[in-house]
């Protein structure tokens, strides 16, 4: 890879060369950044040859992705989601401007195919015919879709709450799923466990260093898509801190690149019954265990093994940290859907109710420019779904019980 320089340990800075043989520091084992060569990429990488790209999709920024030459590129097409102006939303909201990034339109349904992706690809040319993760529900059903796609086994390793609709749509996509009869913290050693045995290719997103960068390309479609015109805030959930790691190299990798001229502010929100990221941010401690509580499953995350890239991310960029209760996610579903006709999971929506939370404790200026994504679409978790948006209006058939239906509700 002549765009990638090599991999350094966040923890103890030890430098390292960039394969798939070397995923933590072999110093400290800590987790691996990968180091970009931007001197060059600028030689063949400009904002002018980018706009004449064709492939919509996360491809189009292949030169800021760790992907070898003459790799197989997965055929689903992952990336360039829809960027809303969200004008009622943020009327309400009492915010200047206000854009949603819908990334449950993925064609797993969640931001993490975009991980995946990096995945499937590297795994692919490695000569590794099995691929194999621990998740909640969205990293698995990804890895399940994009390696069906490309041919290749899967092992998913879910904790036994996971969402039904989450499993069954691995099963659909021909996964080995194993539910652990445990949490998520169990389901990942688990999972470690079997990939050292049996070989497998790591799509541990907590593990792989490599899975942040296709998690980045999500930030690099905002910048593109705004006119890398930078929004002040970016808003999105937070679990294992992978996500957000890797929406602030997306915008770091642009500025040094001189795409973009700043940086955005994050704001890092997480459920407040499992906060071990904000927690540590608002105390000035390290990361500590949590106990899993919230309905927000993809955000469950009680040992953060992504958290120290998550610490460095939101306090290099100024950024602000925000919990919230399960009450307020269910409330950004239905605020989503009812202002914007986004339908979003609960996780994916955090981002969304934080933002609300934090423009209410005047955390967020007015006039500001906000982007927030919503990570992962409302079919995941039907459930949940059901719990927010209630019950429909029943009545027989007939007009005259339909008029008085309609006196004795509010519609």
């Amino acid at each position: 890879m002549k765009n990638v320089k090599g991999a350094i340990c966040v923890n103890c800075g030890a430098e390292h060369e960039a394969n798939d043989t070397t995923l933590t520091c072999k110093k400290c084992g800590g987790i691996l950044e990968i180091v970009y060569d931007y001197g060059y990429i600028k030689k063949q990488f400009s904002r002018e040859n980018l706009a004449a790209r064709k492939d919509f999709s996360m491809w189009r920024y292949m030169d800021l992705l760790p992907v070898e030459e003459g790799s197989t590129i997965p055929p689903l097409r992952v990336g360039w989601s829809p960027l809303y102006k969200t004008d009622r939303l943020a009327e309400m909201l009492g915010l200047k401007t206000l854009y949603i990034k819908d990334d449950g339109l993925n064609p797993t349904s969640s931001l993490k195919d975009r991980a995946s992706a990096i995945a499937i690809t590297r795994a692919a040319h490695a000569g590794k015919d099995t691929v194999a993760c621990s998740s909640t529900g969205n990293a698995a059903s990804s890895l399940a879709g994009g390696a069906a796609a490309m041919g290749l086994k899967s092992f998913i390793f879910v904790p036994e709450r996971a969402p039904k609709a989450k499993v069954t749509q691995l099963l659909i996509f021909g996964a080995n799923v194993i539910s652990v009869q445990g949490n998520y913290e169990d389901t990942f050693k688990l999972s470690a466990g079997a990939i050292e045995k049996w070989g497998w290719y790591n799509r541990n997103a907590a593990v792989n260093p490599y899975l942040s960068e296709g998690k980045k390309t999500v930030s690099l479609e905002i910048a593109e898509q705004l006119d890398f015109k930078v929004p002040d805030y970016v808003a999105i959930s937070v679990g294992d801190g992978c996500t957000i790691a890797g929406v602030w190299k997306g915008f770091k990798d642009l500025f040094a690149l001189g795409f973009i001229d700043r940086l955005p502010k994050l704001i890092s929100v997480q459920a407040e019954g499992c906060c071990p990221v904000n927690r540590a941010i608002e105390t000035g401690s390290p990361i500590t265990w949590m106990d899993e509580n919230t309905l927000a499953d993809s955000i469950a995350v009680g040992a953060p093994r992504n958290g120290d890239k998550a610490l460095a991310a939101i306090r290099e960029s100024g950024g602000i940290t925000v919990n919230v209760s399960d009450d307020e996610i269910l409330g950004a579903m239905t605020l989503l859907g009812k202002t914007c006709g986004i339908f979003g999971e609960p996780a994916g929506v955090t981002g969304t109710a934080g933002l609300k939370k934090a423009i209410e404790k005047k955390l967020v200026p007015a006039d500001a420019v906000v982007v927030s994504v919503v990570t992962g679409n409302g079919l995941k978790d039907i459930v949940s779904a059901q719990k927010a948006a209630g019950t429909p209006l029943s009545v027989p058939p007939d007009m005259k019980e339909l008029e008085k239906a309609f006196l004795s509700c509010t519609l």
